[in-house]
């Protein structure tokens, strides 16, 4: 944070920002390959993959399987090359037109070029090829998908004045500082594509507009929510932002300072809130605050609560562990169904929000902090003289390897695992396997469509 509110060196000056850099002995830029390829199949990270005539690794941007292309190398490695496609010969059947002009310059998405249903067909392809390496064999792996492309609640902009004085708003490019100055995202929902263009003018006005670092944007069941990071206030222009927000009737926030920034509001904090409507299920209403995890598509994200009900069907009075719990995504639809929910979060102030959301749904839900990356607290949790009838696992990115390899001592009847990192799940299936569980259903959830992120979902049973 410490270049906020100044002018970054040029990349020309500096060689370490932006989309070109300097050569090096191990990376060269935009060298020809005038030998067509056939891309072979697709990364894991979507991009094609294909060797050239002397067999090297060549890893592609926005290249599909069976496309003959000519490339430009960009990056030059000693194991592999990074390219893209420079001219198309033979067009894939998958391709389709990007729905986002800014495609392929916005590190946002990385496979609107590629048709929705080929999109998910590789996700599942992905998870299974991953599952293989750990030996383990995916039969049938299911879908949960949203119906709408513009599904993305959250988003985090990018502000930056430029060498010539002028204001940029937007997204990183792909493995870059660079700053893509953009007017709309076709992947957020409507409210907050209405905001975007508005916004962007808006901070050409500003008096000072380097002293904003980033723009946050969510969109609650209720109201559009702004939230600007700034180094200092500026007297001027925060009359500025709350005159823009009373204008747009939407809620403004600020953090403010550089190490230890605080947030003020312009106005009345407003009670952020997620509701969860589950088919049979009273609405279920999850109030959270800046700063708490949040999934980015609420519609993939119900359908993932249902979904883990669903497996687990628990019994009135059957005892429950959500671990990871969050803001108690989980925890609350499993106790409104009779369940004795006990959540686990290694945010003390998630803790709260736990005990807060129970309360306001009027669901018994018993909660504590803990780090469920110790080996002792995993064991001492789960080694309890009434043992649990079933366990939610929502890990972050690292997974829940510690849980995973206690489990084995410690059984518990039924498990439903969230994973939005495919790799970690892989290993983590593998160390449940091998103590006795068995894979029973599995799913993969659309929740980032035009990317090659997931989200998936297993359900495994103890048979010992």
């Amino acid at each position: 944070m410490a270049m906020l509110g100044k002018r970054r060196p040029s990349r020309a000056a500096s060689g370490k920002s932006g989309l070109t850099r300097k050569p090096t002995a191990k990376s060269t830029f935009a060298v020809e390959q005038s030998d067509a390829l056939v891309i072979e199949r697709l990364a894991h990270d979507g991009r094609g993959v294909s060797h050239d005539a002397a067999g090297k690794t060549v890893f592609i941007d926005r290249a599909l399987p069976g496309e003959r292309v000519e490339v430009a190398v960009h990056v030059n490695r000693k194991r592999f090359d990074e390219a893209h496609v420079k001219t198309l010969l033979d067009r894939s059947a998958q391709r389709v037109e990007p729905p986002c002009g800014y495609f392929g310059q916005c590190g946002g998405c990385q496979l609107q070029h590629m048709n929705i249903d080929a999109q998910r067909a590789h996700k599942q392809e992905v998870l299974r090829e991953l599952f293989v390496r750990q030996g383990l064999h995916l039969d049938t792996i299911g879908l949960l998908a949203g119906s709408t492309e513009h599904y993305r609640r959250r988003a985090r902009l990018g502000v930056k004045v430029d060498g010539q004085g002028s204001v940029l708003l937007g997204f990183r490019a792909a493995h870059s500082h660079r700053l893509v100055d953009i007017e709309q995202c076709h992947v957020l929902v409507p409210p907050l594509q209405r905001l975007l263009p508005l916004l962007r003018a808006f901070i050409t006005t500003l008096e000072a507009p380097k002293l904003v670092g980033h723009i946050e944007l969510l969109a609650t069941d209720s109201e559009s929510v702004l939230l600007v990071r700034q180094l200092k206030e500026h007297a001027g222009d925060a009359k500025r932002w709350q005159a823009f927000a009373e204008r747009l009737s939407i809620c403004l926030g600020a953090w403010v300072g550089r190490e230890t920034a605080e947030l003020h509001w312009y106005s009345a904090a407003p009670v952020l809130q997620e509701t969860l409507r589950i088919e049979g299920q009273a609405p279920l209403a999850l109030t959270f605050a800046p700063g708490d995890f949040l999934q980015v598509n609420a519609e993939v994200n119900q359908l993932m609560v249902a979904r883990v009900v669903e497996w687990l069907a628990p019994e009135p009075g059957q005892h429950v562990l959500d671990l990871f719990a969050g803001m108690g995504n989980f925890s609350l639809p499993l106790a409104s169904k009779g369940a004795r929910v006990h959540a686990v979060e290694g945010s003390s102030s998630m803790v709260a929000r736990i005990k807060t959301n129970a309360t306001r749904n009027q669901v018994e839900v018993s909660a504590q902090q803990a780090d469920l990356s110790d080996n002792d607290t995993v064991k001492a949790l789960l080694n309890v003289k009434a043992p649990f009838d079933a366990l939610v696992l929502d890990p972050p990115r690292n997974g829940a390897e510690i849980v995973c390899q206690t489990l084995g001592r410690y059984p518990v009847p039924r498990l439903a695992y969230v994973s939005c990192d495919p790799a970690t799940l892989a290993r983590d299936a593998a160390h449940l396997v091998n103590a006795g569980y068995r894979i029973k259903q599995v799913a993969v959830a659309d929740m980032f469509l035009h990317t090659a992120h997931m989200e998936t979902l297993m359900l495994f049973e103890y048979e010992g």
